[in-house]
Order: structure tokens, then sequence, then C-alpha cells
């Protein structure tokens, strides 16, 4: 059995559950998680900020929700409202660390989102995955070429793919998996407790 953690790197929600993820990662090291990046922010949905007139009110629903904070930084790209969140980029972005540290996609997933929701780094930028890249003490050149070659866009789209296939149009969906079985563990929000429970329902 396995776990399959579908987020969006830009979905405020799928912040909120960075502290569920890092504790059910650190309670089943046995269990392996594949991440796959879900597409919020493509197509006509890649618009200013400011266009999404609900997410200063959503914000403050996910922090009362889940304790996640959003940082100052992040703060200002909302108030300025001229920032585009593009999914396509930040799935490319995932696929990249994905690739050179395949173990620790999980734990990387929820760095990306610290770098946006609390440094206010855009995940459409080289630099960002550099800056992440170090911190977690990975090869920062070999991240930026994988976020920078053709083959990132190709993981990204089949990320998309594998979300739709597995029924998933909401972030976070936190999934059990053995074999053809799916099992949904989590969506949107859940705690720790919680997710054990309905592991526990499996065995």
């Amino acid at each position: 059995m396995k776990l399959v953690y579908v987020f969006d790197a830009y979905c405020g929600w799928s912040h909120g559950f960075t502290a569920t993820l890092r504790e059910i990662t650190r309670r089943h090291p046995d269990l392996p998680v594949e991440v796959v990046s879900g597409g919020l922010f493509t197509g006509g949905r890649r618009v200013p900020i400011r266009e999404f007139g609900y997410v200063q009110g959503a914000n403050a629903h996910i922090a009362e929700q889940t304790g996640a904070t959003f940082g100052q930084a992040y703060e200002r790209l909302i108030a300025d409202g001229s920032f585009v969140m593009d999914s396509e980029a930040a799935a490319r972005g995932v696929a990249a660390v994905r690739q050179v540290a395949p173990d620790r996609a999980a734990e990387l997933a929820t760095a990306l989102q610290h770098a946006f929701y609390v440094d206010g780094l855009s995940l459409s930028e080289a630099a960002t995955y550099r800056t992440v890249a170090q911190a977690a003490g990975l090869d920062a050149d070999a991240v930026v070429a994988a976020f920078e070659e053709p083959e990132a866009q190709t993981a990204a789209r089949a990320d998309f793919r594998r979300a739709a296939q597995l029924g998933v149009s909401a972030f976070p969906t936190l999934l059990a998996l053995d074999g053809e079985h799916v099992v949904p563990l989590a969506l949107g929000h859940a705690t720790a407790d919680e997710v054990d429970r309905r592991l526990a329902n499996l065995n």
C-alpha cells in the first residue's frame, strides 16, 4: 500500500494540510508517498490574483481551521494583486524536485508551498527552486535544470492526467492506494489522527 497526495502548490487548503501531511509521513515512514500536482490555475484561470476576490477571506478561514500561517511577503503579493498563479509552472517545479529527490517528494512539496505562502516567492521562477533546493541540501543546479527542461512540462501534464484518472478534482486529497483499490483518507482538511483512524480501518 502507498499514499497518494494530490495537491496544488498554489492551493491555500493544500498549504493548510502541510502539518497533517508531515505528521502522517512521520508516523508512517514505511508508507511511500506519491505526490501528484493538480491543475487548479491553468488556462483561463491564470489571471492576476486580484480577480480572485475571495483569497484573503479564504486564507483567514484556512488559518483558523488548520493553524497555517501566511507570511508578510505573501500578503504583499495579495495586496498588490498583479501576481499570476500558474499551476503548470508550479507542477513543473514539483516534478523537478521529485526527479532529483524522489524519496523526499512530500517534504519538498510542502517546502514549495512555504516558499510561496510564507516567503512570497513565485513558483514560476527558477530562482525559487534554487532557493528551496539549497535549503533542503539538494543539488540546486540539478533541480533548476530539471525545472527548465521540456520534460518538466510533460511531467506536469502527466500529473494533471493522473489526478483526473484518480477521480480527484479538489485539493488537497490524500488517498490510500492498494493495487487497484483506492480509498480516500482526507479531502480538504483532516487531522493526522483522523487520517490514522481511516488507515487503521484498512487493515
